[in-house]
């Protein structure tokens, strides 16, 4: 039984893997301090006697015992790693050398869960892994973008000198249960204002553009991508290629949940990217993956979380 660390395990995507590698039939440390992570997330889980959580800042070094790491801890919308935007770089980079050290101690293999956000706003459509971005070092947003650039430089260093066996996945777009209703993300506001029955609200016109990826989808490539010959390393793209415009989801949500809110437009946000879209050639070619989710079905699933957990709090 491989004994798995999963850090950032009981946010969004990790309370997912967490409870992916334990069907699996693996053993799983879940690693969070709880920033973003909720144990709502993971409460289902905490009966499982294959399941441990230990609450820990990766920011400081860590000293376990593991077969393999996933490194998922940074919050990744923009409300909250602009909140303490120092402590999100220190925690993509700080945290990338602890984690890579604690790999190198065990001689574990190690994920690194990267962005969308290396590309900044983009030049190259679709963006394929050899592009090098468009990213502002300046900007509100570089917390976040030059900390995930940092880790991946880390990631690939610890490689070369330290023979590590490191995997580099850069993620897209990806929604589903488990979001937080308050994280900023598009398709959690969208669908919160409208079951709410507040105005839907678009940043710029609406025509900037994203690609979705139901969270199932996202977290099987993850694992393959694990269990991928020590030789593929990445970076790999991880996201659906279907492009939407907000302007498209937000009616999309609107009709879905039968709601009457208002669209309403705000000024868009400093270095926003226009257009968002991965090309994934490679994932296709190297792991077999490409996500099976469509849209409709992604939401109606997010949906129904969403109705479910304002329902049991009363909003």
């Amino acid at each position: 039984m491989k004994r798995v660390a999963v850090t950032g395990g009981a946010g969004f995507l990790g309370s997912h893997l967490c409870e992916r590698l334990l069907q699996d039939s693996c053993e799983v440390i879940c690693v969070d301090n709880f920033y973003t992570g909720r144990k709502e997330n993971i409460a289902h889980l905490m009966s499982n006697p294959y399941f441990e959580v230990l609450r820990h800042d990766v920011t400081f070094p860590l000293y376990i015992e593991v077969d393999e790491i996933y490194n998922l801890a940074c919050p990744a919308s923009p409300i909250h790693y602009q909140f303490d935007p120092v402590q999100t770089t220190k925690t993509s980079v700080h945290g990338a050398i602890n984690m890579l050290g604690l790999a190198k101690r065990v001689r574990a293999k190690i994920l690194q869960a990267s962005t969308s956000e290396i590309y900044g706003d983009p030049l190259v459509h679709p963006q394929v892994e050899s592009y090098w971005g468009n990213v502002s070092t300046l900007g509100p947003r570089a917390c976040y973008d030059e900390g995930k650039r940092c880790a991946e430089t880390l990631f690939m260093d610890y490689r070369r000198q330290h023979k590590l066996r490191t995997k580099i996945v850069r993620i897209f777009n990806t929604y589903g249960p488990n979001m937080l209703p308050n994280d900023g993300r598009v398709v959690s506001n969208f669908i919160v204002q409208c079951l709410k029955g507040e105005d839907l609200t678009i940043y710029g016109e609406g025509g900037q553009t994203r690609s979705f990826c139901y969270v199932t989808d996202l977290i099987d490539g993850m694992i393959r991508m694990m269990n991928s010959a020590d030789d593929v390393t990445g970076p790999v793209n991880l996201g659906n290629p279907e492009e939407r415009t907000i302007l498209q989801l937000a009616e999309q949500i609107k009709v879905m949940t039968g709601s009457s809110s208002r669209i309403v437009f705000r000024e868009l946000p400093q270095d926003d990217p226009i257009r968002r879209r991965p090309d994934i050639g490679r994932a296709t070619s190297t792991l077999g993956w490409t996500p099976k989710v469509g849209l409709d079905e992604g939401l109606t699933s997010t949906i129904d979380y969403f109705r479910r957990s304002l329902s049991r709090n009363g909003a």
